[in-house]
């Protein structure tokens, strides 16, 4: 007896059929177009695959994340058929769904063009009409080999798998084969509307040092009208890309002759990220941490005392040759080693700790040319870097101080709903990437998962993501294109401080090495003022305003007391400008919306005359006339609580 879950929670039980596709025939039909894959005893199959067994079954479709998955996985084989049709030459990587819908990676002899990937598009068309079905098959690892002998990429995977001696699974669809572990659709006409969206540059693996390829991403849903108003939706978040609304509103802009991933912070850039900064700073200082500043760059002596030199020097940037000079340097890539010198300076009882050491600091990190994008990913950056260096019994209260100061700035900037949490962990299959100490990486891991869940933090755990020296909170957000970055961490380092001397006399009188936590409160700034200038679309809270209100006097001759009033508002600490150019007050008015000015002030005639002016809120509209004090009063409340627009 085979129990099939249908989408409205029902239960249906049904005689065990010869196939899965029985089923589907002798259910209603419009079950049977929604089914997609089915979940069998907890597993995730081929709708074909559930042959003469008792077991519990559940229809997917596309409402279930794994229906998704499995549908738009179709969909990444659809396309790579259409492709390997077109281009018989291009080789295949690696095509899998993703969150909102599927791409592959190709070799090819040039990339594609969106001329090539219309063609692709009809190809796939012609494909879903046809009704090609997709069929698995298994085979063992000699005969994979044999079959993906021309892929080379395909080979590299399977002598990865070769250890169990499992026979490997693959799927066919219009004469293109893929090594895949499923599930799919069971024909290529359930994709019934897809889109390619665009066409980037990849490496195999994610290595820079290895083949580049190129990436064709595209999205597919069950119905075509969902997929116009996804596009549509697409099409107004790029209008919020910071790289785009970035430059137009003259916050940074990029020089081919200075350099990729260097960006210029023009006026209204830096004096955002100036505002981020004090806002940082002052906090910190309130809860205790004290500031220190240190070099740019240190004798490759320090990184090899830390492991950066043996873990991280492909992504440092070295200045001398260790054969030929004496002393090789490097730009720091991270802050920690220099503030542990600062606490090896003097000695330290039970009692000093905890110590918070808070920076704000420029780093320097070699990002290959294909990471880079806006404010997201630089090779020059600032960071609101911190080192807590403490006793094992105040490590709990230390980082959820920490992630209480994360809490208060993001909700502070309107970010924090924009949040998801990633628990980082070594990987013990990859010991060259970490300090090799298993032993103490479990029971670190341990104690980090006990606090996060102690601090009701929902999150989920990825292996091999950790820091080469201790596990780490990643605090994630996407951005405009859905793609995730981490915008914060937070790591436990059990391992540096006995690598520096680092030590403290307990209570006991004994010398004994402390804990550190590594932390920043609002990760890289750049980056932070790229995901801010996307969540309000350009048009900032007031109180992070380069320019909080523009004074439009109506005409020529009323420019000195617009002077003399933005002067006051200066003078109150209000950032204020004067537009008194010689064009007409509506253009005026519609350029200062297009900057994104949380308020314009009119001057006129009868302004001037009651002592008064006219308000216009970016927000709100036109708010009437009252006295400039009245006015800033207002403003000053906005700008002081940090309300969010």
């Amino acid at each position: 007896m085979i129990q099939v879950t249908l989408k409205d929670g029902s239960v249906l039980s049904l005689d065990a059929p010869k196939s899965i596709i029985d089923i589907a025939g002798g259910l209603s039909q419009g079950l049977k177009k929604a089914a997609v894959a089915a979940v069998v005893d907890g597993q995730v199959v081929d709708l074909r695959t559930v042959i003469d067994h008792d077991c519990h079954l559940q229809i997917l479709t596309f409402e279930n994340e794994e229906g998704k998955r499995a549908f738009r996985h179709t969909a990444s084989h659809l396309m790579a058929a259409a492709v390997k049709k077109l281009y018989p030459e291009a080789k295949i990587a690696i095509g899998p769904a993703t969150a909102t819908g599927f791409y592959y990676d190709f070799q090819v002899e040039k990339p594609f063009t969106m001329e090539d990937l219309t063609k692709i598009e009809n190809e796939m068309k012609r494909i879903v009409k046809a009704g090609a079905p997709v069929e698995r098959f298994e085979l063992s690892v000699e005969e994979a080999k044999e079959l993906m002998k021309d892929e080379p990429f395909k080979l590299e995977l399977i002598e990865e798998l070769n250890d169990d001696g499992q026979p490997l699974s693959f799927y066919r669809l219009a004469g293109f084969t893929d090594l895949c572990r499923g599930p799919h659709l069971m024909n290529a006409s359930q994709v019934k509307a897809f889109k390619l969206t665009q066409c980037t540059g990849a490496y195999w693996r994610g290595d820079a040092n290895r083949e580049q390829l190129c990436r064709v991403y595209g999205t597919a849903f069950t119905k075509a009208d969902e997929m116009e108003q996804y596009l549509k939706q697409q099409e107004e978040m790029k209008k919020r890309d910071h790289n785009i609304i970035g430059r137009q509103l003259k916050y940074f802009t990029t020089v081919d002759c200075i350099g990729q991933g260097l960006a210029l912070l023009m006026p209204k850039g830096a004096r955002v990220v100036q505002l981020l900064q004090r806002f940082v700073e002052d906090e910190e200082q309130r809860r205790g941490y004290v500031l220190t500043k240190t070099p740019f760059m240190a004798k490759s002596d320090l990184y090899k005392l830390s492991g950066h030199w043996e873990h991280y020097k492909e992504g440092m940037f070295v200045i001398g040759d260790e054969e030929k000079d004496d002393e090789v340097y490097a730009l720091r890539p991270m802050t920690c080693p220099f503030q542990y010198m600062i606490y090896l300076n003097d000695m330290h009882s039970y009692r000093d700790l905890p110590i918070r050491y808070g920076e704000t600091s420029t780093l320097f990190r070699n990002e290959a040319s294909g990471e880079m994008h806006g404010l997201i990913r630089l090779r020059q950056f600032t960071i609101s870097e911190g080192h807590l260096i403490l006793r094992p019994d105040q490590l709990e209260e230390e980082f959820a101080g920490v992630v209480n100061l994360i809490h208060y700035c993001m909700r502070t900037l309107g970010l924090d709903e924009d949040l998801t949490y990633r628990f980082s962990k070594w990987d013990p299959d990859d010991k060259a990437k970490y300090i090799d100490d298993p032993e103490t990486w479990e029971r670190t891991q341990d104690i980090m998962r006990k606090i996060l869940d102690d601090l009701n933090i929902d999150y989920t755990e990825e292996k091999g993501e950790a820091a080469f020296y201790g596990p780490k909170l990643d605090i994630q957000a996407k951005n405009v294109h859905g793609k995730e970055d981490t915008l914060i961490t937070v790591q436990i380092d059990p391992f540096l401080a006995e690598r520096f001397g680092m030590t403290y006399t307990d209570a006991d009188g004994e010398k004994k090495y402390p804990y550190i936590i590594h932390r920043t409160s609002v990760g890289c700034y750049e980056r932070t003022l790229a995901m801010l200038l996307e969540k309000y679309a350009g048009a900032l809270p007031t109180w992070l305003s380069p320019t909080q209100v523009t004074v439009l006097p109506i005409s020529e001759r009323l420019s000195d007391p617009a002077y003399e009033l933005c002067a006051v508002l200066k003078k109150a600490g209000i950032r204020a400008e004067v537009d008194a150019r010689n064009e007409k007050i509506g253009y005026r008015i519609r350029e200062a919306q297009l900057e994104k000015v949380p308020y314009m002030l009119i001057l006129g005639d009868k302004e001037l005359e009651n002592r008064t002016v006219s308000v216009r809120s970016r927000k709100d509209g036109d708010l009437g006339s009252m006295s400039a004090q009245d006015f800033i009063a207002k403003i000053k409340e906005e700008i002081e609580t940090r309300a969010i627009n």
